[in-house]
């Protein structure tokens, strides 16, 4: 298999862990209305329920700051973590708008752009916020950032998971230097509807759900619990819009992968 022997080891260094599992806000802030409103909250609520005690926001989400800020109100607060963006050197301003909407306080920051990593830096310090991360799609561009800027932690969109393991050397940067990842994008279309496609990936897709049909796992299961295998990976967010996929995604993490599956010599073969 690609990662790295160390990619297993049973200490790291990471300093930083949030929760496991994390509900991602990218779907809450639509539908416009009412309406939109009262499902948002009902999905939070249901993740909520589920265990899921991570939920990550933006300002570029449409409602979803405000969304969430209603459904977790009614939450102990020290029961749960929220992150959200900035986008600019103006970060406490940015920080203080979504604390707004939000009605809460946010935990963990990720930028978007550099040019925040200072003013950030400084809440940090000043006990205004717990953490620092950056995101991004390019795990290229996280990785020069955890080499060049103090983070805590990245939210790597893509590029780790059954079907793509390209970022595994930020990875291996990352639990170096202590930094925690959290992985998105994992349940993509290839892996939801793997049998509608004949593209290559979908192809690789249907073959490595063959391997996890033997030891009684579905492929949106195997696809959730893979990115954990590497022990710089603390947590895996989850982008839901209904209370019944959150309910459904929840209830496929706390089914366990059997071990021996990860070892099955086709699995390795196909995810080498």
């Amino acid at each position: 298999m690609a990662a790295p022997s160390h990619a297993l080891a049973p200490h790291s260094t990471i300093g930083f862990r949030p929760p496991r599992f994390g509900l991602g806000g990218s779907h809450l802030g639509e539908p416009p209305g009412p309406d939109g409103d009262a499902t948002a909250v009902a999905t939070v609520d249901a993740a909520y329920l589920a265990g899921i005690r991570l939920f990550d926001t933006s300002p570029a989400y449409g409602e979803s700051e405000r969304r969430l800020g209603t459904a977790l109100q009614r939450r102990p607060r020290g029961e749960f973590l929220i992150s959200t963006r900035v986008t600019s050197d103006q970060a406490a301003a940015e920080i203080q708008a979504s604390g707004e909407r939000l009605g809460l306080a946010v935990d963990l920051v990720l930028a978007e752009d550099e040019s925040a990593y200072p003013a950030l830096d400084r809440l940090r310090r000043d006990g205004v916020i717990k953490a620092v991360g950056a995101v991004s799609a390019d795990w290229q561009e996280l990785d020069r950032l955890v080499r060049d800027v103090e983070l805590d932690c990245v939210l790597l969109a893509g590029q780790y998971s059954l079907l793509d393991r390209s970022a595994a050397p930020l990875l291996d940067r990352c639990l170096a230097r202590g930094v925690s990842v959290i992985v998105s994008g994992v349940l993509t279309p290839r892996v939801l509807q793997a049998e509608k496609s004949s593209d290559p990936g979908a192809i690789l897709a249907r073959r490595i759900s063959a391997v996890c049909e033997q030891y009684g796992v579905s492929l949106p299961q195997a696809a959730l619990a893979f990115p954990s295998r590497h022990s710089a990976v603390t947590s895996v967010l989850i982008a839901a819009s209904t209370p019944a996929e959150i309910r459904a995604d929840a209830a496929l993490v706390r089914q366990p992968v059997p071990a021996q599956m990860w070892r099955d010599p086709e699995l390795l073969r196909l995810l080498d």
